[in-house]
This record gives C-alpha cells, sequence and structure tokens, in this order.
C-alpha cells in the first residue's frame, strides 16, 4: 500500500472505529454492570484524541481531493455511528483505486 493521504485516513478511521466500538461495548459495560469507570476514562481520552486525529485528517482529506460536500457529510456522519467508518472505508478504497492512488 503505497502512502497517502487518504490511506492515512482510512487507517485513523479504523483505528477510530475500533476505540468507538470499545468505548461502547466494552468500557461502558464495565462501568455501568460492574462499577468499574476508569474503563470509561481511559478508553474514552483515548478515543477522543484518535477523533480529533480523525477530524483533521478529514479536513486535510477533503481539502486535497476536494471531495463534494455531500461525500465530506456522509464521511463525518459516518464517524458518529457505531461501525460507520468500517462501511465508508470501502467508499474511499474504491475512490483510491479510480484515482490510480493506491
Amino acid at each position: 500500500m503505497k502512502f497517502n493521504l487518504i490511506n492515512l485516513f482510512r487507517q485513523t478511521a479504523f483505528i477510530e472505529g475500533i476505540s468507538y466500538l470499545s468505548l461502547l461495548f466494552i468500557a461502558m459495560p464495565l462501568k455501568y454492570i460492574y462499577d468499574y469507570p476508569i474503563a470509561v476514562k481511559v478508553v474514552g481520552m483515548a478515543h477522543g484524541i484518535l477523533f480529533i486525529l480523525f477530524i483533521f485528517l478529514l479536513l486535510s482529506t477533503v481539502q486535497k481531493y476536494r471531495f463534494s460536500t455531500l461525500f465530506t457529510v456522509v464521511l463525518l456522519v459516518a464517524s458518529l455511528l457505531p461501525f460507520g467508518t468500517f462501511f465508508t472505508d470501502r467508499k474511499l478504497k474504491e475512490y483510491s483505486l479510480k484515482k490510480q492512488l493506491l
């Protein structure tokens, strides 16, 4: 895989998606079922940092590759939904293949 901004964005989105799922399905149950709030603090902080990086890379990628407003909004909204970044990854990969960036 060649290094380019889209691939960096895809990799970051994947890791951010994993952190979001970990927060929702591991850390939150640990906090509310097992009274272990430190899990949310740790995983939540990691997810927050990854989400900020995701937004920065989203804006950078949109600016460099001139994504449409609709596609940009889809990427942003998908990042707020569980499993959303995994679905948009395919679209970003298709775009990369079409533009011969991979």
